[in-house]
């Protein structure tokens, strides 16, 4: 449950970021400051968030990892999907046979959460949402019997 709630957490954290007139690296070391620094998890870096518009998966890619100050300079109107991806063990990943499931390399848990944002001047947009999500869980909370 920590691992879950430290990466979504960062998710935030790196949303916090996504304004005008910051980089791309603003959002990446806020989210690798929090997990690795802060909480001590690995912070996959084979798979990054990235631009969204016409096409899956566009330019710019937003690392999960990174430095200040670093990368695109972050304009109003530009759409990211932000996806911290982070293991409880190692930052290393590897990819099964089927080429598209992907596991951590030492086989401890990770977790995955994204949201897709609009940058704006003070404060980004968040264009997706949890909701459902949330609502799955606790419904399935209620129902389940207490051990």
């Amino acid at each position: 449950m920590r691992l879950l709630e430290v990466t979504k957490a960062s998710l935030y954290k790196g949303i916090e970021q996504a304004v005008e007139g910051k980089r791309i690296g603003d959002i990446s070391f806020a989210i690798q400051q929090y997990t690795e620094r802060q909480n001590g998890y690995g912070v996959v870096r084979d798979l990054v968030g990235h631009g969204v518009g016409r096409n899956l998966h566009e330019d710019p890619q937003v690392p999960n990892y990174g430095k200040r100050g670093r990368g695109i300079k972050l304009k109003s109107g530009l759409v990211l999907a932000i996806e911290p991806m982070i293991n409880m063990g190692v930052k290393d990943v590897r990819r099964l046979d089927d080429n598209w499931t992907i596991v951590t390399a030492d086989g401890k848990p990770s977790a995955h959460f994204e949201h897709t944002v609009a940058v704006r001047k003070d404060k980004a947009d968040i264009l997706s949402t949890f909701t459902y999500i949330e609502q799955a869980v606790k419904n399935n909370q209620e129902l389940s019997p207490i051990a």
